[in-house]
């Protein structure tokens, strides 16, 4: 008989008792339930997961708007599941992230545990943390670059970058973000303007799926460069790392979750580069974003999307009570509770409803 056939029917054979065995399925997901919602004044929208599993548990996560006809999909696939597949989740689907983190925090409170622990941390008990509004609570302020009128504007666009850094404290840290805006030369010539500012990283210079764009920006200049915001294939990652152009990942925690965020970290670590998440939606997600920051070793600093107008900030506070998404001395706290260590007001999740 043929040598390889004979050793195929011996591993089935190996193998078949082993296939045959009824799987132990523990606690299935028994209930999904989506809540999307809007900050009154900034409009800003993004959706909470709530799922409930057999025996009672309750996960939470965050995502950016839900279709109506993903989150049909994702019920149809996940009721009677066992609650800790989180590793099975198809990453192609646009809530995987928000499932990611509630089968996560489920996970946590079944072994009566903070979620960090059970990733392998802590390798920090807070979390370094900057925001868009300038305030004394952070330690670093996010600045937006003003947005080009045309293309190749040179020594003029700079000196408006540079006008709108003279007017930060000095003892403030800054990232400056351009949102992918910029041409290549634009950006080089600003990255080279803000060398002597020190800024913690230029933020998204120019699109990053132009790895030759890229490539001119980080040949001509020794300011930190940061992409990641609009990356949904690690592959692209891994390029920018293997050809040492990037200095900060930035994988977009609602659209990673923390178990996708956490394998980018990974692959920036081998090339000692830092992570720095992107969020952009609302409390649920700044509480994973934390845990994940609690579990990798070269994490650097966690942004934080609060909303300038008071009573969008009171609609946050109110979804998630406790003051997570308020720093001491520039740092947050990490959540010492199972799980994420939150309790979600269900009650704020229906008086904020998009509709």
């Amino acid at each position: 008989m043929n040598h390889t056939l004979t050793r195929r029917m011996r591993l089935n054979a190996a193998f078949a008792p082993q296939s045959a065995a009824k799987p132990d399925t523990g606690d299935t997901v028994a209930e999904m339930r989506w809540f999307p919602v809007r900050e009154p004044v900034s409009g800003n929208r993004y959706t909470l997961l709530r799922v409930k599993t057999r025996s009672g548990l309750t996960g939470w996560g965050e995502c950016a708007q839900a279709a109506t006809h993903d989150v049909a999909a994702l019920e149809k696939d996940w009721i009677g599941k066992p609650a800790t597949l989180y590793a099975a989740i198809d990453s192609s689907s646009p809530l995987a992230g928000a499932l990611d983190m509630a089968l996560l925090d489920i996970l946590g409170k079944a072994c009566r545990t903070p979620l960090y622990r059970i990733l392998g941390g802590p390798t920090r008990h807070k979390v370094r943390a900057f925001t868009d509004s300038n305030e004394t609570a952070f330690s670093a302020v996010a600045i937006a670059a003003p947005k080009p009128a045309s293309r190749n504007q040179g020594k003029a666009y700079q000196n408006q970058v540079q006008a709108l850094l003279k007017q930060l404290p000095e003892d403030r840290d800054f990232v400056l973000s351009a949102q992918g805006s910029l041409t290549a030369g634009d950006a080089a010539s600003v990255a080279q303007a803000i060398e002597s500012s020190h800024a913690l990283w230029f933020d998204e210079p120019c699109s990053a799926s132009n790895l030759e764009a890229v490539r001119k920006v980080s040949g001509e200049t020794v300011t930190p460069l940061g992409f990641g915001r609009g990356i949904g294939d690690a592959g692209v990652f891994q390029a920018l790392l293997r050809e040492g152009l990037v200095d900060v990942v930035r994988p977009d925690i609602a659209h990673w979750g923390i178990s996708g965020a956490r394998h980018i970290a990974v692959l920036a670590e081998a090339y000692y580069v830092a992570i720095a998440p992107n969020h952009d939606g609302g409390p649920v997600a700044t509480a994973a974003a934390i845990h994940l920051a609690a579990s990798v070793p070269n994490f650097f600093i966690q942004h934080v999307p609060l909303p300038h107008d008071p009573k969008d900030r009171e609609m946050r506070a109110a979804i998630v009570p406790g003051g997570i998404e308020t720093p001491r001395d520039g740092f947050l706290q990490v959540p010492t509770g199972p799980g994420l260590g939150i309790q979600v007001n269900e009650p704020a999740l229906e008086k904020y409803h998009a509709a």
